[in-house]
């Protein structure tokens, strides 16, 4: 069963269908690669590109571009010295990633002393977007493009625990009081005026529901909804579970500075238990079977396209 956006009449696939199959794999310069102990993360990072481009050229059948190009390269973020294109995942690295652009462009020092609130609402970094069709499309053919991504169903959860187990000014007023309104019978006033202390269930009803009170957000959205990887030819895929190895290669392959490295710190919440699999189970145990196999429908895609193990 699936949800509501994605039932057809066809294959759950069938909406990759009739969309522009992006042109071989190019190789990546590894011109500024030094040392021979990046041969394993390189085998690595070849099959998982050749892994998605199989995916895209077996589920896509007619090449015709469906999505206006603005909207397909919303979500990526332009470095121009080192001609990088950075397409943002929440919940995969992301905070981090926009530090080391900004440090990659010359807006600062070191990734170390920019703050949260710097990287998330400074403004300090362009998006492919913002640039005209010629722009755009000059980035897309000569810069090298990059993604990372995260087992779907830790994402998931790891956006709950941080947009609805810490205070926020934000999404408790704006998806709080709705999914709490909609879907919590005989609500409490306090909770249905703060919108603070929503569930996990909760939470994942409003997330399988085709009318939903509030509508998707990025930090839950499908990465195949977000980066269009069956569109955008990634030259470099990242995987959070092996975020530190997977980046400071990707950074020796662009030519960034040797004493740039990934930052380590987590940006919030530092106290708090990382999102790992085991913290995964517990909160999926406060769903029916029904709703576990409907959550894990609507990441179907990022599960195939990425080739991660269903939970």
């Amino acid at each position: 069963r699936l949800p509501e956006q994605q039932k057809t009449s066809e294959s759950p696939l069938s909406w990759f269908r009739g969309v522009y199959l992006p042109p071989a794999l190019h190789p990546l310069n590894k011109t500024f690669v030094k040392g021979g102990e990046w041969q394993d993360i390189d085998s690595t990072q070849e099959k998982r590109r050749a892994f998605l481009q199989g995916f895209c050229r077996k589920h896509n059948s007619r090449k015709k571009l469906q999505t206006h190009l603005v909207h397909l390269v919303s979500r990526i973020y332009v470095e121009d010295r080192h001609k990088v294109l950075y397409c943002e995942v929440p919940k995969a690295g992301c905070s981090n990633w926009k530090r080391v652009l900004m440090v990659l462009s010359g807006l600062a020092a070191s990734a170390n002393n920019i703050s949260h609130d710097d990287v998330h609402y400074g403004k300090h970094l362009r998006k492919l977007d913002s640039y005209d069709l010629k722009g755009i499309y000059t980035r897309l053919n000569m810069y090298t493009k990059f993604i990372f991504v995260r087992d779907p169903m830790e994402r998931l959860v790891s956006a709950f625990r941080d947009k609805f187990e810490h205070p926020n000014s934000y999404y408790h007023p704006v998806f709080g009081k709705a999914i709490i309104k909609k879907y919590r019978h005989n609500a409490d006033e306090e909770a249905l005026k703060t919108g603070s202390g929503v569930k996990f269930k909760e939470f994942i009803q409003y997330l399988l529901d085709s009318h939903r009170p509030v509508g998707m957000d990025i930090h839950w959205e499908q990465v195949s909804k977000l980066c269009y990887p069956c569109l955008i030819n990634y030259d470099f895929i990242g995987k959070f579970e092996t975020l530190e190895e997977d980046a400071n290669y990707f950074l020796q392959l662009v030519g960034a500075p040797a004493n740039l490295k990934f930052p380590k710190f987590k940006d919030r919440h530092s106290s708090d238990e990382r999102t790992s699999t085991e913290v995964v189970r517990q909160y999926l145990k406060e769903l029916s079977k029904e709703e576990r196999q409907l959550t894990y429908d609507f990441y179907y895609l990022d599960y195939l396209m990425f080739n991660y193990t269903s939970p």
